[in-house]
């Protein structure tokens, strides 16, 4: 791999990580209503996961050139992150934020799966590792190229993790003894959760819809 190349990548993906969006506000939900906000982070890293297989089998690709598919996945996306939101701002209230009980096994696994929706099922992560992956990929290094891709791939998740885990950690030592401000937070994010998901499902339905009509 073109040790070049490798270093704009991380100077690029590094600054994508470090942009403020839905999983920043996860991140950050996360880190105040739970007592361990490793499941949440995981499962950001295990939807980015997901994204590095579908580039390196060729599916990503694929998807994105299908007509119309990439614009369904927006709107699933789009209908996840409200009812995220909407599930964020309905608790924000009860939130006992870091309390000494262990959560459950299941409660964990549930994160773990609310996290990896969030970023797996983000049809912009899925354009992230189509538009911007092959660009910093050599045909005439010595690896192939799949596996260029898969180790771009895994290094953006690995930035993203390093990142997020810094995120929650950050707001449960900042807010952790603010009650009042971290219910704040915690309301902030499912807002924003749900005005980016407004924001996508206005930008990619009403088109969807009007093709569908018009094929009809």
């Amino acid at each position: 791999m073109n040790p070049q190349l490798f270093l704009a990548f991380l100077l690029v993906a590094g600054a994508l990580a470090c942009t403020p969006g839905v999983d920043w506000a996860y991140s950050i939900s996360a880190g105040l209503k739970q007592r361990s906000f490793v499941p949440a982070v995981a499962g950001l890293c295990g939807g980015y996961v997901l994204h590095t297989v579908l580039l390196v089998a060729g599916l990503a690709a694929l998807l994105t050139g299908v007509p119309g598919m990439l614009g369904w996945l927006t709107v699933a996306g789009a209908a996840y992150l409200l009812w995220l939101g909407l599930t964020t701002i309905r608790t924000w209230r009860g939130a006992s934020f870091g309390g000494a009980e262990v959560p459950a096994p299941a409660n964990q696994f549930r994160t773990f799966l609310q996290g990896m929706g969030t970023s797996g099922i983000n049809p912009k992560g899925l354009l992230f590792y189509v538009a911007l992956v092959p660009q910093f990929v050599s045909p005439e290094a010595s690896l192939p190229v799949p596996v260029q891709s898969g180790l771009l791939g895994l290094t953006f998740v690995l930035l993203a993790g390093m990142v997020y885990s810094a995120v929650a950690l950050l707001a449960r030592r900042l807010l952790h003894s603010r009650p009042g401000a971290a219910r704040k937070v915690t309301l902030a994010s499912g807002i924003i959760m749900v005005a980016l998901g407004t924001v996508l499902l206005s930008e990619q339905l009403v088109p969807l819809l009007g093709q569908a009509l018009s094929r009809g």
